[in-house]
C-alpha cells in the first residue's frame, strides 16, 4: 500500500499555530491518476477525525496531476 500524508502531530502543530480554523490538504499524483486511492481517503479520514477534536474542519483534499485534478468536496468526498 501506498503511504499517503504526513505525520498529523506536525500538520496539526502547525495549523494551530497558525490559528486555522479550516484546513485543505492537497498532494500531486506524478503518474497522471488523479482518482483517490484507499490510502488517500484513510489520510484524509483520519486527519478529518483528528481536526474535530481540535474544533477544526478539513474542507477538502486535492490530488493534482499534470493536467488535472480531483477535489474531494467536489466528488462528494468530504460529507
Amino acid at each position: 500500500m501506498t503511504q499517503v500524508g504526513g505525520d498529523a502531530k506536525i500538520i496539526f502543530g502547525i495549523a494551530l499555530k497558525s490559528g486555522a480554523s479550516y484546513m485543505i490538504f492537497a498532494h500531486n499524483h506524478p503518474s497522471g491518476e488523479i482518482i483517490a486511492g484507499p490510502a488517500d481517503m484513510a489520510f484524509t479520514n483520519k486527519m478529518r477525525q483528528a481536526a474535530k477534536v481540535l474544533d477544526m474542519a478539513v474542507v477538502d483534499h486535492l490530488i493534482i496531476a499534470k493536467d488535472s485534478y480531483t477535489s474531494f468536496a467536489d466528488e462528494g468526498l468530504m460529507d
